[in-house]
């Protein structure tokens, strides 16, 4: 099978990439400037173009499936710029929509949405409600919302909602990053440890992604999550065990306390794991350990 993927340079873009070509699968690339030398090696193909203006001729390429992962990803800039995040999130979704309703294509579109876009509760399923908690939730309820009407239309569109994901090869502004760059420096900040989030390892996220792209049939919504919640202080003293620091110095600035952020957060997968037989196989020891070792 060939597969568009878009946001192929992005950091669950390339792992899918990866993941796609190891089981087999072909990978044509797309995204904005030039390919990443390490995930060029692994694509047949690449495109870089802006898919707010709209999507390379799909078929021309011989793509068989699309993983869009493309968009604005980020919660808070969110806040600054709602109508670029509702534009940025939802032109691609409709470029690409159309240009599968006017070929009558019945390829796969796998199209990634957010955990965030639930309601804050722990055991979250695919009938929990939803809420637009941000603009960035907004924009990917507005996706979501599509892609329910191209489905209407006839098209195979399949939703993920990925909680929040760590591993090798993730920029700092995330927490995991953030805490090894400062046990690297000696200097550490942190906002609340205490908020307990869920984390699942970017390999087993992508591996999920393969097999809803390879099964026969699957339901218009799948949460992708590890069914449990971990405190950041948690996060804090695997990162520093995995850098042989022991009582780590942290320094807690108050401007980064929010108390209404929900203390406890997690998500339910028995869903993927009743049709995809998908579970998450990474032991966040090892994630912890991994992506300090990629970020020596």
């Amino acid at each position: 099978m060939r597969v568009a993927v878009s946001g192929v340079n992005g950091f669950v873009g390339a792992h899918l990439a990866q993941d796609l070509a190891t089981a087999g699968h072909e990978v044509l690339g797309l995204g904005k400037g030039a390919v990443a030398p390490a995930v060029g090696e692994i694509l047949v193909g690449y495109v870089d173009q802006d898919l707010r203006s709209g999507w390379p001729d799909l078929a021309a390429h011989g793509v068989d499936a699309v993983a869009h992962l493309a968009g604005l990803s980020a919660v808070g800039p969110s806040f600054a710029d709602p109508q670029g995040y509702l534009e940025g999130n939802s032109a691609p979704m409709t470029h690409l929509g159309e240009q599968m309703l006017t070929a009558g294509s019945g390829m796969r579109l796998l199209v990634v949405s957010t955990g965030a876009v639930y309601a804050p509760g722990v055991g979250v399923d695919e009938t929990s409600p939803t809420v637009a908690g941000s603009p960035y939730a907004v924009s990917k309820l507005l996706v979501e919302t599509q892609c329910d009407y191209y489905r209407r239309r006839g098209l195979d569109v399949v939703v993920v909602r990925p909680f929040n994901h760590i591993g090798p090869g993730q920029q700092p502004g995330f927490l995991l990053p953030d805490l090894i760059a400062g046990l690297r420096s000696g200097a550490l900040t942190v906002g609340d440890l205490d908020t307990r989030r869920d984390y699942t390892d970017v390999r087993d996220v992508v591996r999920a992604y393969r097999l809803a792209l390879e099964a026969p049939a699957v339901p218009p919504v799948l949460n992708i999550c590890s069914g449990t919640s971990v405190s950041g202080r948690t996060m804090l003293m695997l990162a520093a065990e995995a850098l042989g620091i022991q009582d780590p110095e942290v320094s807690v600035d108050r401007a980064r306390l929010r108390p209404d952020d929900p203390r406890d957060i997690s998500g339910d997968h028995s869903l993927a794991t009743e049709v995809l037989g998908w579970s998450p196989g990474f032991a966040l020891e090892q994630t912890v350990a991994d992506t300090v070792a990629a970020t020596a």
